[in-house]
């Protein structure tokens, strides 16, 4: 194991964009801007590039719609 593994246990830096993401800083993980859970890279399938925000799943980014769409 060298110093740059040690890193790739925690949280990673993303920058969303449209249809991809870039990591900026390694990890295993961002967190899901509705519920905070921990989303493993791999899985990640939902964000959005506006707001650059991280979904766990298709659910948590409807009810952030939603929150963002209401009529006041």
């Amino acid at each position: 194991m060298n110093a740059f593994d040690r890193d790739l246990g925690g949280q990673a830096v993303v920058h969303y964009g449209d249809g991809e993401y870039v990591v900026l800083k390694p990890g295993r993980y961002v967190l899901c801007a509705v519920t905070g859970e921990q989303i493993p890279l791999d899985a990640l399938r939902y964000w959005n590039p506006k707001l650059q925000e991280a979904y766990a799943g298709p659910e948590q980014a409807l009810k952030r719609w939603k929150e963002l769409n209401e009529k006041a």
